[in-house]
């Protein structure tokens, strides 16, 4: 691998700062102790911030030179509402909160890109430092944009990147297209009316309504869209009843719709809502129908997602970038890809055997409570950050 010598010599310092992120972690828009980690490193190198967009969010800004060309580099810094298993030094000490996603370390990254673009400023113009605060569910990235994110810090594209256990450390994932799908929720209440369950002649009935919906909304997935385009209903939760004699009055169903394209949900909704009413109707009930949007999916651009893979090529060998399997997790990072063309890659977090002994019981994956940051990924991470900054400032995309 041709990694930088400038990250590697400051890979133990910067591996201290992950540590003591970990070890504090903070919620969406909660995120101070880490933003004010952040700032304090960024001027320490003599770097520029900006603070406050989405509550707390920190840009650092590097310039160098007489473009006025620009490129954006994000990493998420929340942390996520669980109680940590591992017993490490380094564990929460926050209790209910962990880092479980591996934030503090793409915090990390992008802190050890930073400190080399302090030193060696390779480049004809701008690389932007984006911190966001509240990719967990709090849309921190759409918050940052609606606070002016790129009007006040234009910039010709975006980048970020995330850690993916279960992949060799080594390897790289990025393609073109949706890598990631929309998030969205549904609540639906029907109403019927409540009897005595030995009369129910007396009463409507709306569980067996809710019992008919969960299974004509598969019918939208297999038979209303295109078997080659991808999307999942999932009803998670039903609520209805308090006795085993009584016909409840209503029945409430919750779960959520994902999905690679907005044609494809906007399909799913009208026809969840078409089937809720009618069927509904047809048993002399009534529905509350409610859908809620939270993010959209993640869909890289193309000529960016090449660039990228041409860069960790250069980084890691064409053999060790492979193509991104899409998932249907869901990212705000897709709100600065409907802004701006960019690209989001994986950076493989390895099978877990670089946690201590004693982490807890379980595996090393995502929004698990025995997860740990890939130490060893800091040096690599910061690599790509850099030699994609560099690369892209110094590439004529008039």
């Amino acid at each position: 691998m041709n990694i930088l010598d400038s990250v590697v010599t400051q890979a133990a310092a910067i591996t201290a700062i992950r540590r003591d992120i970990h070890a504090h972690p903070e919620l969406c828009f909660q995120e101070n102790r880490t933003a004010d980690v952040i700032a304090a490193k960024l001027t320490e190198w003599g770097i520029p911030i900006h603070r406050g967009l989405g509550k707390t969010g920190v840009v650092g800004i590097v310039k160098n030179g007489t473009s006025t060309r620009a490129i954006g580099l994000r990493a998420d810094m929340d942390a996520l509402p669980m109680q940590e298993f591992n017993t490490f030094q380094h564990a929460s000490v926050n209790q209910g909160k962990m880092h479980a996603c591996g934030h503090d370390g793409h915090v990390a990254m992008l802190l050890a890109a930073a400190q080399h673009f302090a030193k060696h400023r390779n480049f004809d113009g701008t690389v932007y430092l984006i911190f966001q605060p509240a990719e967990e569910g709090g849309g921190g990235a759409r918050e940052m944009i609606s606070d002016g994110l790129f009007t006040q810090f234009p910039m010709d594209a975006v980048f970020g990147m995330h850690n993916w256990p279960g992949y060799d450390v080594g390897k790289f994932a990025v393609s073109a297209g949706p890598v990631m799908a929309s998030s969205n929720e549904f609540k639906i209440t029907i109403h019927g009316k409540g009897s005595h369950a030995a009369l129910p002649h007396n009463g409507i009935d709306p569980v067996p309504v809710a019992c008919e919906l969960v299974q004509a909304f598969q019918t939208i997935i297999s038979r209303n869209k295109k078997p080659i385009d991808a999307g999942v209903i999932s009803v998670t939760m039903i609520h209805a009843g308090e006795a085993t004699n009584v016909v409840p009055d209503f029945a409430e169903l919750q779960g959520t719709v994902r999905t690679f394209t907005i044609e494809v949900l906007d399909l799913i909704e009208k026809r969840m809502k078409q089937l809720t009413e009618h069927l509904c109707a047809a048993y002399d009930a009534t529905c509350e129908f409610e859908f809620h949007r939270n993010y959209p999916p993640t869909i890289n651009s193309e000529a960016e997602a090449q660039f990228s893979r041409q860069v960790l090529a250069s980084i890691v060998g064409e053999q060790n970038v492979v193509e991104q399997e899409p998932t249907m997790g869901a990212e705000d990072f897709a709100y600065m890809l409907q802004a701006k063309p960019g690209a989001y890659c994986f950076i493989a977090n390895g099978d877990g055997a670089h946690r201590e002994m004693g982490h807890g019981a379980g595996p090393c994956m995502l929004h698990n409570p025995s997860y740990d940051f890939n130490d060893e990924l800091i040096p690599l991470g910061a690599t790509y950050w850099v030699r994609l900054a560099e690369a892209w400032l110094a590439t004529d995309r008039a």
